[in-house]
């Protein structure tokens, strides 16, 4: 309840927030969902060693057919039941503010936060702790040349996102096309907002960086007619040891020397390994009326681990990958999509005799979609994979009625079977459900979401037990501006529609 009174109170107080004066302004963006959920549990036991007995498969399983987990040594074995149901109630709302005319010309501030909380009996659900995160949080000063930020934020790059506490300078030259940017700060942990040191990112105690990583990075662009171009770099040290935790360096180009077709491609190279990561290049085809959108693309994956972890010390193997696409539109009501890739991995330099193991895979995709009359369409699809441990393929369709932008119903269902290779489990999935997006205002916008999940799987002991769950969610998104908001502006763009727009 505690969570729930700040949630409220976040609430209120943004609401409260005093109207700009005539120089200044805001805009405001406020987006709560809620979910509840249920799904089965998993509890771990022990059985001693004297109770096992041989399964099916030779394996042993407890007496009453489930499958046992035995280590020499030990006189007990570790076993899966299946465990209570769940229940689950997550709450998050993202507040979004932009505010300028603070006195500056120029200068504006931009915070996202985002306040997370559990309303069940029990925190069954990951994602709620801490409560409160900031996302973004920082001071902008932009001129015409210069732009200028201060405070928490992230950076996009070809290397990834980066995201840190510190300072970042923009310098264009908009008569030449080109732009530098420097930047650095103290380091967020890859794909979250939180630090490395963070007990949340580390329940087992892992071996973390006990500081702060620091973070450096640069980057250089040139934007022309025909072609544009960038080169990336970025470096992160461990304070603690004064030690690289990564180092790496890319680049990017862009070449359109006719109308509708283009030529992309980058690679980056990881100095602090001494390899070559990833690489692509794509020549990608857009017909002017827009009926035919089609590419074709080479690329290289190789994963990136920080020095700190051990994940590096096993070289990961990257794979090359040939894959293409084509969308169609023959006629304005009918939609086809189909995309293709085969892919293999290199030569991981390990022997295997008793044990063949493929090292190449491939998967695929169509779907199409058609408007039955103006407001309904149907869409369905088809797509599977096979790959070095595991297949899936599966069905989806959907059945949608739209109301202009302020109101679209719709149907869903798919299913999904996963054949594994290297388990004695496979699992077919089949989903269906309804939503409903309404938007009573161009700045209010409801969404309503309710799916069931039923999935069996296949295995040879009494572990095969079901994993069906029911999720109910709901989301509200609120848009507020204030102050010279709209200022200036032509009357056609004032009345222009704002806010959500309802997913078609």
């Amino acid at each position: 309840m505690t969570r729930l009174r700040a949630v409220v109170s976040l609430l209120l107080w943004v609401l409260a927030l005093p109207r700009a004066g005539p120089a200044q302004g805001y805009r405001l963006g406020l987006d709560t969902r809620a979910q509840a959920v249920s799904y089965r549990g998993v509890l771990l036991d022990s059985v001693p060693v004297s109770d096992t007995v041989t399964g099916p498969t030779g394996g042993p399983t407890s007496r009453d057919g489930f499958a046992v987990s035995c280590f020499p040594g030990f006189s007990y074995c570790s076993v899966f039941r299946p465990g209570l149901e769940q229940h689950a109630s997550p709450l998050t709302s993202t507040a979004d503010l932009t505010a300028w005319g603070l006195g500056v010309a120029g200068l504006s501030i931009r915070v996202r936060a985002r306040l997370g909380a559990s309303l069940g009996a029990s925190d069954v659900w990951p994602g709620t702790e801490p409560a409160l995160q900031l996302l973004e949080g920082y001071a902008q000063y932009a001129v015409e040349r210069m732009t200028l930020q201060l405070g928490r934020q992230t950076v996009a790059t070809r290397l990834g996102v980066t995201g840190f506490d510190g300072g970042r300078v923009t310098v264009r030259d908009g008569r030449r096309g080109l732009e530098l940017t420097g930047y650095g700060g103290f380091g967020l942990w890859r794909g979250s907002t939180l630090p490395v040191t963070s007990s949340a990112l580390n329940p087992l105690g892992e071996f973390r960086p006990p500081e702060r990583t620091i973070v450096a990075g640069a980057g250089v662009g040139w934007s022309a007619a025909l072609f544009d171009a960038r080169l990336s770099y970025e470096r992160e040290v461990d304070p603690s040891v004064d030690y690289f935790v990564s180092e790496r360096a890319g680049v990017d180009a862009v070449v359109r020397p006719y109308r509708g077709l283009s030529l992309s491609g980058g690679a980056d190279y990881d100095l602090a390994q001494g390899w070559w990561g990833n690489a692509e290049a794509t020549l990608g085809y857009l017909a002017p009326n827009g009926r035919i959108n089609a590419t074709a693309r080479v690329r290289r994956y190789r994963p990136h681990f920080d020095l700190w972890t051990i994940w590096g010390a096993f070289a990961p193997v990257p794979y090359t990958g040939i894959d293409a696409s084509l969308s169609l539109t023959p006629i304005s009501r009918l939609r086809l999509h189909a995309s293709g890739e085969h892919y293999a991995f290199e030569n991981a330099n390990v022997a295997t005799p008793l044990v063949s193991v493929e090292s190449s895979g491939w998967r695929f995709s169509w779907s199409a979609g058609y408007t039955v009359v103006r407001d309904v369409a149907v869409e369905g699809g088809y797509h599977a994979e096979f790959g070095p441990g595991a297949a899936s393929r599966g069905f989806e369709g959907n059945i949608s009625y739209t109301a202009g932008e302020v109101l679209a119903l719709g149907l869903h269902g798919g299913t999904l079977d996963r054949p594994l290779e290297y388990r004695f489990d496979e699992s077919s999935l089949a989903t269906y459900g309804v939503y409903a997006h309404y938007r009573p205002a161009p700045r209010v916008g409801v969404e309503l979401d309710a799916s069931r999940y039923v999935e069996e799987r296949t295995r040879p002991d009494a572990t095969a037990f079901d994993w069906n769950q029911l999720r109910v969610s709901a989301r509200v998104v609120l848009a507020f501006a204030g102050g010279a908001d709209l200022a200036g502006l032509p009357p056609a763009v004032q009345g222009m529609p704002r806010g959500p727009r309802p997913e078609q």
